[in-house]
């Protein structure tokens, strides 16, 4: 009891009687905080829920922890206080201490809350787009939650923050260019969130096929990709910003596109014939676009004309296409024998 008589001068050496009084106090508390306050909690919760407000709902959820920790902390500084017959709540030399144990559990409160939004931010949203910036929002909200808490509790021992902004402002300077990579890829996710190119889970490809998957999750420094074969990619944001991206999730219609080589010596007429005919085919099927189907020679070579033959299915399903596909093929082939129609080599030349 001596050694703390620096801090607490008024200090009196407590009795047993004392002693047990403050024990049970945090026996007691504790035991009302998990039987009855943990209780009264779970219950506005399931009320709220029940009333259709789920965000007032998930808050109070979230603060669950602090508020039981903010309470037991209370319980114990009371305890301490009747044992040690001084207020630590008042007291010069404590007051501060108090003061920043309720404010850091204030403040974890409200990180709990955005945390859990940062998993889970399509709760938040209620429009039928998903709102890329909000997971961004969320993560930098958490930040400066953490910051300000810290602010605020340094405030409370006179803490110079001045000087220490501007010891950060002058390290963050030096700091920058050690990370120029990564503050690329930071910069590069801001403007994947800015421009909206893709939502979380929507199937993308880069224009090169290197990547190609569905968007799991998208960061401030990369964006994670689930590949076909259910392999996960952490692509950096930088990457797909200085490449053009395709977001097929986005197509109401697939394109088909082959060429058929055929000899010159063929007839005219029975080439237009048999043309005319594979147009007629692909029309009638029944998962073709109608509006847009293109049959017709576009290239002459010494020996052999190319045919282009261009539909559009309307499916997004690489399998459906494919189908359709085979059912056209199978049909020229049909159309080709039909017709007599003599068939040519690819070559060099006619690529």
């Amino acid at each position: 009891m001596d050694s703390m008589k620096w801090l607490l001068p008024n200090l009196t050496a407590p009795t047993w009687m004392d002693i047990t009084i403050a024990v049970a106090f945090c026996v007691f508390g504790w035991l009302f905080q998990h039987f009855v306050l943990k209780k009264i909690i779970t219950s506005s919760v399931s009320f709220l829920k029940k009333r259709q407000r789920n965000f007032q709902a998930t808050v109070l959820a979230q603060f669950n922890n602090a508020i039981r920790y903010a309470f037991m902390s209370a319980v114990v500084v009371l305890s301490l206080s009747n044992l040690l017959k001084i207020f630590l709540f008042t007291h010069f030399a404590t007051k501060n201490f108090v003061l920043s144990i309720m404010v850091f559990f204030a403040f974890k409160g409200i990180y709990d809350v955005l945390h859990y939004y940062t998993k889970q931010p399509l709760q938040l949203n209620n429009d039928e787009e998903q709102n890329v910036l909000l997971p961004f929002f969320l993560r930098i909200g958490k930040v400066l939650v953490m910051i300000l808490a810290m602010f605020t509790i340094a405030s409370f021992w006179d803490f110079n923050i001045n000087g220490f902004l501007t010891g950060i402002g002058l390290t963050g300077v030096a700091i920058a260019f050690g990370i120029r990579d990564t503050l690329a890829h930071v910069f590069g996710g801001m403007s994947v969130a800015l421009d909206n190119p893709f939502q979380i889970g929507d199937w993308i490809a880069t224009e090169d096929q290197k990547i190609e998957g569905t968007i799991e999750d998208i960061n401030l420094r990369s964006t994670l990709i689930q590949t076909g074969d259910k392999g996960l990619v952490y692509v950096p944001n930088s990457y797909l910003v200085n490449r053009p991206i395709y977001n097929l999730s986005k197509r109401e219609k697939r394109k088909c596109e082959l060429f058929l080589y055929v000899a010159a010596e063929n007839e005219e007429e029975q080439l237009r014939s048999a043309l005319s005919t594979i147009h007629q085919q692909i029309y009638l099927h029944a998962n073709t676009e109608k509006e847009m189907i293109h049959v017709y020679i576009d290239e002459f070579h010494q020996t052999s004309y190319r045919v282009l033959v261009r539909f559009f299915v309307a499916t997004n399903d690489t399998a459906v296409m494919l189908s359709v596909r085979q059912d056209v093929l199978f049909a020229i082939r049909q159309v080709v024998s039909e017709y007599d129609i003599v068939l040519a080599e690819e070559t060099d030349d006619d690529c």
